[in-house]
């Protein structure tokens, strides 16, 4: 960047973001959190700490009582229920510890999912789905139902069906909670991967300090607000 050129806006910008629940129960408080396009970042904290509650703010599946979650510019509080429908589908993808996997369909119908609901072509969302079935390392499991997978399987499907779309950021709660620790490592450099390829920003929730150290860089939530400095306990397994 040559000197005086302006910063390009953050893809994700959080300011004095406050959410509480029942009388006198305060989960964040005045919590910043910047994200610059193609960053990816862990988010740490005990369980209860909030972190689930960051996210589905992020996501704009709740309303904080103060502040605001600015993506791509847009302030996601003022939006109406379908803006922010739309804002999802097409801009975020997401990767859940449960997989989410829909039983009924195949891996490949699992991954064509965001494409059909942004109704693309069918011939696209096929082509699109195997070509990232493909780049998941399970392009050979695309008849396969979900019954007939391994957890790993399952999330590698997950990662494929969250990142098929081509979102701006991808949102990951406990990505690895479900696997062993060979497993996990293999999924944690998959989406790596993945991320660089497609240049989405990332944020991960983890309670685990081995799934941390895939990010850039790390943050703890605790009381509140996020801190670049380490909680006192953390859980280190994965």
């Amino acid at each position: 960047m040559t000197a005086g050129a302006l910063r390009p806006a953050p893809l994700l910008q959080i300011q004095g973001l406050s959410k509480g629940y029942g009388e006198g129960t305060v989960v964040l408080d005045q919590l910043a959190l910047t994200l610059q396009t193609g960053e990816y970042i862990a988010i740490m904290g005990e369980s209860g700490s909030g972190k689930s509650t960051l996210l589905n703010l992020i996501a704009g599946l709740d309303r904080p009582d103060r502040g605001s979650v600015l993506f791509e510019g847009a302030d996601l509080a003022g939006l109406t229920d379908d803006a922010r429908t739309r804002l999802r589908r097409g801009g975020m993808g997401f990767i859940f510890q449960a997989f989410h996997i829909l039983p009924y369909l195949t891996a490949l119908q699992n991954v064509m999912l965001p494409l059909q609901l942004l109704q693309a072509p069918r011939s696209d969302a096929v082509a699109r789905a195997r070509d990232m079935l493909a780049r998941c390392g399970i392009g050979a499991l695309q008849a396969r139902l979900p019954r007939e997978l391994s957890g790993g399987e399952l999330q590698r499907i997950a990662i494929a069906r969250a990142l098929v779309h081509r979102p701006r950021l991808l949102l990951a709660d406990e990505p690895t909670g479900n696997l062993d620790a060979q497993t996990a490592l293999q999924i944690l450099q998959l989406l790596r991967e993945q991320l660089r390829e497609t240049g989405a920003g990332a944020i991960l929730i983890t309670h685990s300090a081995t799934a941390a150290a895939s990010a850039d860089r790390t943050l703890h939530l605790r009381g509140g607000r996020l801190s670049a400095r380490p909680q006192i306990s953390t859980a280190q397994g994965l």
